[in-house]
C-alpha cells in the first residue's frame, strides 16, 4: 500500500491518495480554485505506479466544507464519474450546491453540485493489501468524518484536527464542544503512529501524536469549564478560518511527509 499526502495550497485541505493492490482512493479534494492542479498532481502519482490502473475508484470527503469538497466534482468527472462519499449530514449541501452551508460563499466561490453516496461510521473500503475504515467524529460539524488505515496506524482526521498547532472551532452551525472532546478521546485510545490534519504536515510518532492530542483535549476541556468560551487573549477567527489561533502560539513540529 502506498499513501501520499498532497499538501494543501492556500485554503485547500491536504489531499490524500491511497493506492492498494485492488484499488485507489482519494480523500478530500481541496477547493475548486486549484482543482486542475490537483488533477495533475494525482495523475502524476498514479503514473508512478506501473501496472496499476491509472484511475481512482472513489473520493471520500471528511466534510462538506469548501476547503475539503470544492474540487470533488471536477476530480470525480475526470476520473470516470467515480462515486463521491460523504456523511449523510453533508449530502444535501453538496447535491444542491449550497454555498452557505459548504462555506463556499466565504471564499467568494460557487459550490458545484454533485451526486453523492452516504458513508457511515464503521464502513470499510478494501484495497487488497490494506483498507480504509470510516469513523464519524463530530464536533466541528455534524458531518465530520475521519478515515483510518489500520495497516499504517494512520488517521486522516479532517476538521477535528485542522492543524497540529491550531485547535478546531465549535462555534459554527452543527458544532458541539463536548463532542470534540469525545471524538479526540476516541482517537487517543487508538494509539496511532500518524495523524494527517486538515492542513499542514503529518503528525508522526506515537509520542508526538499523544502530545498533540493531549494538548488539544486539555484545551477543549478548559473551554467546557469556561462555558464554551476560548481564552480572551486569542484573536477572533477570520471569516474563512476553520480553526482558532492560540496566543502565545502552540509549537508546530515539522516531520517527514508520508510517501
Amino acid at each position: 500500500m502506498r499513501i501520499v499526502r498532497l499538501p494543501g495550497i492556500h485554503h485547500d485541505s491536504n489531499v490524500m491518495v491511497i493506492i492498494g493492490t485492488l484499488g485507489c482512493i482519494v480523500i478530500d479534494s481541496g477547493t475548486s480554485w486549484y482543482q486542475s492542479l490537483q488533477l495533475e498532481r494525482i495523475q502524476g502519482i498514479l503514473e508512478d505506479n506501473p501496472g496499476e490502473s491509472p484511475n481512482i475508484d472513489r473520493i471520500l470527503l471528511t466534510s462538506r466544507r469548501f476547503p475539503c469538497s470544492g474540487g470533488a466534482k471536477h476530480l470525480a468527472t475526470e476520473f470516470n464519474n467515480c462515486p463521491v462519499h460523504i456523511h449523510q449530514e453533508g449530502q444535501s449541501s453538496l447535491e444542491t450546491g449550497d454555498f452557505f452551508t459548504t462555506w463556499a460563499n466565504r471564499f467568494d466561490s460557487d459550490m458545484p453540485s454533485i451526486s453523492t453516496q452516504a458513508v457511515s461510521d464503521g464502513e470499510v473500503f478494501a484495497l487488497g493489501n490494506g483498507q480504509v475504515c470510516a469513523l464519524a467524529l463530530p464536533g466541528h460539524c455534524a458531518d465530520n468524518m475521519a478515515y483510518h488505515v489500520p495497516e499504517k496506524s494512520l488517521l486522516i482526521a479532517g476538521l477535528l484536527m485542522p492543524r497540529a498547532d491550531r485547535p478546531t472551532r465549535w462555534d459554527l452551525p452543527t458544532g458541539c464542544l463536548p463532542d470534540i472532546v469525545k471524538s479526540l478521546e476516541r482517537i487517543k485510545r487508538m494509539k496511532l503512529e500518524t495523524i494527517i490534519p486538515l492542513q499542514g504536515p503529518a503528525i508522526k510518532g506515537k509520542d508526538h501524536v499523544l502530545e498533540i492530542l493531549t494538548r488539544h483535549i486539555e484545551f477543549f476541556k478548559d473551554c467546557v469549564r469556561r462555558e464554551g468560551k476560548p481564552p480572551k487573549s486569542w484573536s477572533r477567527p477570520a471569516p474563512t478560518a476553520l480553526w482558532l489561533t492560540p496566543h502565545p502560539p502552540w509549537p508546530l513540529e515539522e516531520r517527514e511527509e508520508i510517501s
